[in-house]
């Protein structure tokens, strides 16, 4: 799964990077420790090109009355993306791109204390996590909302945890956004085993009100 992430990216290098038109109110940078609910890059294939946009990191269905309708839909898995009722209109038809830094996960140590691990990118480039976007609600009441594809995790990755967000290469973006035809389903499976590494960080970050660069720095074990 991916339930916390960074983004340090500057906004005008995520807009080169995935060549997309910004839009004019889009979320600081950087930001150590981005939480469900809060506003996230993303970028959307739209007539004319790409578009940088923000979307609300919870993804809300058309039956929700209020946004507290349900549960958080924060992830949504692979395997079932295209049957959930919740999910399968914005699998066929509203893929989207979110960016991020690197993304955080945690394990227990055996007092049942929760112990926060740091993801990147071994190569150090931006990660780009698999998306589906819908709007929710009416008239001025209208969002954007957005949630995050995962799939099992991968050899390296299963050492912390069984999910691993869905991690797309560059060459795929045009595939996943839905200009290149179809065939996206090939692309939802676990990423290469030696593209992401990972450190233990300090437990500051436990807490959703944490900020600041320390969040991701390594510490000893």
């Amino acid at each position: 799964m991916c339930g916390r992430f960074a983004i340090t990216l500057p906004t005008d290098a995520m807009a080169r990077l995935f060549q997309a038109r910004p839009a004019n109110d889009l979320p600081p940078v950087p930001n150590y420790n981005v939480c469900p609910t809060n506003q996230v890059h993303v970028i959307r294939s739209v007539e004319g090109g790409r578009e940088l946009v923000q979307n609300g990191w919870s993804f809300l269905p058309h039956w929700y009355k209020t946004v507290n309708s349900g549960p958080l839909l924060i992830n949504a898995r692979a395997e079932t993306l295209a049957e959930k009722p919740a999910f399968r209109d914005a699998c066929r038809h509203r893929r989207c791109l979110i960016p991020a830094t690197g993304f955080y996960e945690w394990t227990k140590d055996a007092e049942g204390k929760r112990l926060p691990w740091y993801i990147h990118r071994r190569d150090g480039a931006p990660i780009a996590f698999a998306g589906i976007w819908q709007d929710w609600g009416q008239d001025e009441d209208r969002r954007p909302t957005c949630a995050i594809v995962t799939t099992a995790a991968n050899r390296h990755l299963a050492q912390i945890h069984h999910r691993m967000p869905l991690i797309l290469e560059a060459a795929d973006w045009p595939l996943w956004l839905g200009e290149a035809g179809h065939g996206a389903a090939r692309l939802m499976q676990p990423g290469g085993e030696e593209v992401l590494q990972f450190h233990r960080v300090g437990v500051e970050v436990n807490s959703n009100r944490a900020s600041g660069p320390q969040l991701i720095e390594p510490i000893s074990t």
